[in-house]
């Protein structure tokens, strides 16, 4: 019988540290960054969370704002 390993499954949705580190910025930035409605973030009850999507969006956006402005 051989050995199989499944491969780890990324979050789909990140709690405000994980979306710190994914994006190297700071508590601070991140909340501005939800305040200001450029990082979106979704309800499950109680619990604020940050999806991949809603993280590759704003990098998206940071790509597009920084071809603006050469």
């Amino acid at each position: 019988m051989s050995a199989t390993t499944t491969p780890p499954v990324e979050p789909v949705l990140l709690k405000v540290e994980a979306a710190m580190q994914a994006l190297s910025m700071s508590r601070t930035v991140i909340y501005e960054l939800i305040r200001s409605g450029r990082l979106r973030t979704v309800s499950q009850g109680r619990a604020r969370f940050i999806t991949r999507s809603a993280i590759n969006e704003y990098v998206a956006l940071l790509e597009r704002e920084a071809g603006e402005s050469k």
